[in-house]
């Protein structure tokens, strides 16, 4: 009979740093990653102040004028960096009830017709005009959650039984932040959609560590169990939600799973910071697969819900080669008009290839 998980596990990370409670964070982790696929981290070494100015920005972010917005759409960016408004996302098909500012790590723009196509994915943001301090709380956060992620692979990698470092060649130069804002359902209009975003698992990054940047009786995320059941993950104060991405799947031969989740609107608006750890955009899927297939080919691999397994995993399951080309199809498939504008060349392909 298949086993499941009904709660989220925490993982202390301060006990990395005690040499007597490090094999016993180790273990929980360990569980974590292969039966669970999201957990908390607590004690993470971010500092408050970093969170807590980003989260002060919010409102503010979200209150700009409509031009404003509209002069930093993300129609505007051929990355795919910027503002969207409710709805200008899908997901399996659906509109997204969300609004959203997307930003990255400042780079800039390197892409020539010598390149790729996907490396036009790589680029610099586009800042609200009028608010710097929008802007430095945004990349100070982004370079906490970047040292952040690079200490937890460390740890990933001893609790799978492998060396520190194992996991850093695959990162990209370049990660991603969502600064999300679900509006509150209006009460008592049944034809108003719940989903806030739909049920899917994480193809925009290596791994996601997300603030719920709302009050605790503010609920909305949902996790899949292996079940079949919906798991509810509620705001625990002064932790990330973290959680596997698509190509940690691949690399780890399925023994750690990128969990299926989604996000329910409700009463209440809510904010929600993503933080997508990047991938390596010329990782070829052959490459992800076979660079630790000894050590991970023989563990066991748990059971996943049917309707897990029936979400959109382009880069697990599709015909494209390339980390980068797979994010791509992700973008123009969620991002339409954008795509349509940017990338018409592969428009048509992407949209009508549900592979």
């Amino acid at each position: 009979m298949t086993t499941s998980f009904s709660e989220i596990p925490v993982i202390d990370l301060s006990q990395a740093d005690d040499k007597a409670n490090k094999a016993n964070l180790l273990n929980s982790l360990r569980y974590a990653l292969t039966e669970v696929g999201f957990l908390y981290v607590s004690n993470h070494g971010v500092p408050t102040t970093t969170v807590e100015k980003l989260v002060a920005v919010l409102p503010t972010l979200f209150d700009l004028e409509d031009d404003v917005k509209k002069s930093v759409a993300l129609e505007n960016s051929l990355h795919f960096l910027g503002y969207s408004g409710v709805g200008s996302e899908n997901t399996g098909g659906k509109a997204d009830r969300r609004e959203q500012f997307e930003f990255a790590t400042e780079l800039t723009k390197t892409w020539n017709p010598g390149l790729p196509l996907y490396e036009r994915l790589r680029g610099p943001n586009q800042w609200p005009s009028g608010s710097p301090e929008i802007r430095y709380a945004v990349e100070s956060y982004i370079t906490e959650l970047s040292r952040l992620g690079e200490r937890f692979l460390d740890l990933v990698a001893q609790a799978l039984s492998l060396s520190p470092g194992t996991f850093q060649p695959f990162l990209s130069d370049q990660h991603r932040l969502k600064l999300v804002h679900y509006p509150a359902l209006p009460a008592d209009d049944p034809t108003i959609s719940q989903q806030g975003v739909g049920p899917h698992k994480d193809s925009s990054g290596w791994w996601t560590f997300l603030l719920q940047a709302s009050p605790p009786e503010v609920k909305g995320l949902q996790v899949l169990n292996k079940v079949g059941d919906w798991v509810n993950v509620p705001v625990v104060p002064g932790t990330f939600v973290v959680n596997i991405g698509q190509a940690f799947e691949v690399v780890t031969n399925g023994v750690c799973k990128a969990t299926t989740h989604r996000v329910l609107s409700g009463p209440h608006e809510r904010y929600s910071v993503p933080f997508f750890q990047g991938v390596r955009r010329n990782l070829t899927k052959t490459e992800a697969v076979d660079t630790l297939k000894a050590h991970f080919g023989s563990l066991n691999i748990g059971q996943e819900s049917d309707e897990g397994h029936a979400i959109d995993s382009a880069f697990v399951k599709g015909k494209y080669d390339t980390w980068g080309e797979s994010q791509l199809r992700t973008k123009v498939r969620s991002h339409r008009e954008n795509g349509k504008k940017f990338y018409p060349e592969v428009y048509d392909q992407y949209i009508n290839d549900d592979a």
